[in-house]
This record gives C-alpha cells, sequence and structure tokens, in this order.
C-alpha cells in the first residue's frame, strides 16, 4: 500500500495534467485535540472526487460542498492565490465537524496547483528522495527542493514549506508465518515491505501479495537496499546464521529501528555472540532491539505481530515507549517471558 501522501499528490497530478480544476488542502495549525496531524493534505477535484483526508470526515464535505457544487453563499474560488480557512473555531462549529472537544484547525487551501510540479515532485519521491515543496503565499508559486532528512511543516508570513518523503521501508528477515502477518499490517500502514529468506521451504509457501520476496543471504540485502532513515530492519528467523550478520550491517546505517524476536535469554544470548565474536561492545550494541515488541501479553503469532509493528510505529513517529523511558519490563512469575514480544521460546 503506497505512502498516502505519495497517493494523493499522484490523484491531484493526475487531475492537474488532464486539465481539471483541483484544490489542495493542508492541514497548517492545530489548536487542542485534533483529528489529523500538522502537515497532513487532501486533494479535492472539481468533480468533487477526494484523495486523503483533513478531519473524520465531516470538513471534507463542507470543502466539497463550497468548492465542487459552487454558488452559494460561502463558495470556495476556482482560482487566485492560496487561502487560510479554520474549522472549529466556537463549540458549536466544533461539534458540527466532528472535531474533538476544543479542537480548532486552520487549513492552507491552494487551488489549481501547477501539474508540471506536482509531476517533478511525484518524480522525486518515486526515485527514493525526501523532498521540501516550498509554496510562496502571495501568489502560490512553488519551488521543489531536496531535504537531507523529514522535518515539521514550516509556515512563516511568507511561505509554506512542507516535507515530503518516499514509502517508510520494512525489511523483515525469514518468511514464516509471523512474518506474514507483520507484513501485512506494514503494508496497511503504508510501508514498501521486502521479504528475505533464502530458505525455499519458507519463501515456497509465502502468501501476501504486494510484498518483494527476495532469496539473498539478509546481510547482503541489508546492503542492496542501503537503509535510511525511512528503513526499519526486523529479524523474525530466530537463526541466528540468518540473523546476526544482517542485523550488524543495519547497525551502521541510518535505519530508525533494528531489532530482533525472542525471549530475553535469547536475546541475551545474541549481543554476548556479538561481543565475542562479532568484535562489538554494549555501546555499539545500542540501538538494537531485542525483546521486540509493546508488552500486551501476546502469545500468538498475530498478536506478537500487532506488539512489535505497535513498537515500529511508535520509535517511528516519536512516541516515547516504557523501555525507553527506563521503565521495568513487564515479567511473568518466572521472569522468562518476553518485555514486548511476549515470545516464549528458550
Amino acid at each position: 500500500m503506497e505512502n498516502l501522501d505519495v497517493t494523493v499528490l499522484r490523484a491531484l497530478r493526475d487531475w492537474r495534467t488532464a486539465g481539471r480544476q483541483a484544490l489542495l488542502v493542508t492541514v497548517v495549525r492545530t489548536w487542542g485535540s485534533s483529528p489529523r496531524p500538522i502537515g497532513s493534505i487532501m486533494a479535492l477535484c472539481e468533480d468533487g472526487a477526494v484523495m486523503g483526508s483533513v478531519s473524520g470526515g465531516c470538513i471534507e464535505d463542507d470543502l466539497i460542498a463550497r468548492y465542487a457544487h459552487p454558488g452559494g453563499a460561502d463558495a470556495l474560488p476556482r482560482s487566485g492565490p492560496p487561502q487560510f480557512t479554520k474549522y472549529g473555531i466556537t463549540a458549536d462549529e466544533a461539534h458540527r465537524f466532528g472535531l474533538p472537544c476544543g479542537g480548532t484547525l486552520e487549513l492552507l487551501l491552494e487551488f489549481d496547483p501547477d501539474g508540471a510540479a506536482l509531476s517533478e515532485l511525484v518524480r522525486g519521491l518515486d526515485s527514493g528522495r525526501l523532498m521540501h515543496r516550498r509554496v510562496r503565499l502571495a501568489d502560490g508559486r512553488v519551488r521543489l527542493e531536496p531535504a537531507d532528512k523529514p522535518t515539521e511543516l514550516v509556515l512563516t508570513d511568507t511561505e509554506l514549506v512542507n516535507t515530503f518523503g518516499p514509502e517508510y521501508r520494512m525489511l523483515i528477515i525469514g518468511a514464516g508465518q509471523m512474518s506474514e502477518y507483520l507484513a501485512t499490517m506494514a503494508l496497511f500502514c503504508g510501508f514498501a515491505v521486502t521479504v528475505c529468506d533464502p530458505r525455499d521451504e519458507y519463501r515456497s509457501s509465502w502468501s501476501v501479495p504486494g510484498v518483494r520476496v527476495v532469496a539473498s543471504m539478509p546481510d547482503d540485502t541489508v546492503a542492496e537496499m542501503q537503509p535510511d532513515a525511512r528503513t526499519c530492519v526486523v529479524a523474525l528467523t530466530h537463526d541466528p546464521k540468518l540473523d546476526d550478520l544482517a542485523l550488524l550491517q543495519a547497525l551502521d546505517t541510518p535505519a530508525f529501528y533494528i531489532g530482533a524476536i525472542g525471549s530475553r535469554r535469547n536475546n541475551a544470548a545474541r549481543h554476548q555472540r556479538l561481543i565475542e565474536h562479532m568484535g562489538q561492545t554494549e555501546a555499539s550494541l545500542k540501538h538494537l532491539r531485542g525483546p521486540i515488541g509493546i508488552y500486551i501479553g501476546s502469545k500468538t503469532p498475530p498478536e506478537i505481530a500487532v506488539s512489535v509493528m505497535a513498537e515500529v510505529l511508535a520509535v517511528k513517529n516519536g512516541a516515547p515507549l516504557p523501555r525507553d523511558l527506563d521503565v521495568a519490563y513487564v515479567k511473568d512469575q518466572q521472569g522468562q517471558t518476553a518485555a514486548g514480544s511476549a515470545c516464549l521460546l528458550p
């Protein structure tokens, strides 16, 4: 499943290059609770077709009514410089538009964004580049430039700068049952998923469409993928011959999440192997997560996959986790259950 921003921009590009009028809507400010974060975008075509969202649906309905069905007192123009509009200023309006209590958001409306600039932006994203899109507020003129790292939306008196990136990527080592559950969840969360397993018997039974499956050795796959800050690497085989070298290769990259399944006992054994035989130190292994997953008492493959996906998303979104705050792991009475993945293997 494609990154939502790329999907929105691709639809908007298609509408504009086909000569259709369209609107690009960006969340630029929020006060209180907001259904969508700052930087979220949606595209609206002249016929009322919508891609993306800025709320739970009510604001989209209002924008459609004001843009695709002109003639009312509150109708939006079809052209001109960008405009700002706010929703949820009063309690009654917040209730009307389905905003959380006290929620207010401000949107920037861009009328008929340039199709050529949209095509250039989508080409950049398709080639794996991170891009700044700068919009001059006086006239809507757009300037594109490459970005070094993801940044939050910036709004000044003269311009809006939103950063768009290619899809987040997940490399899963191992093509077992739990990998299928995790890959399915990652696809729905907008990740491009690669599964690496040199074992024919595991690859031959893979059944999740939309996933790139490769037979190369995992460390070679990591090297080929060149993980960046939008990549995570998850080892699920329990086999040191497959996992260890790939994890070491990943630790030399900016990947935002690197981890391996297993119990605390297995995790300790992995650290010991890497230190004694691979020349690592506890300091060099500090970014290696394990046992992976948020503790939810999970014991089955789908539940463990849920806990792993939740942790990946938390790290991606910068949400603090108990283990990162030095909160003690949840333990069972024997002290052998993994803190996050609840893996019961010894």
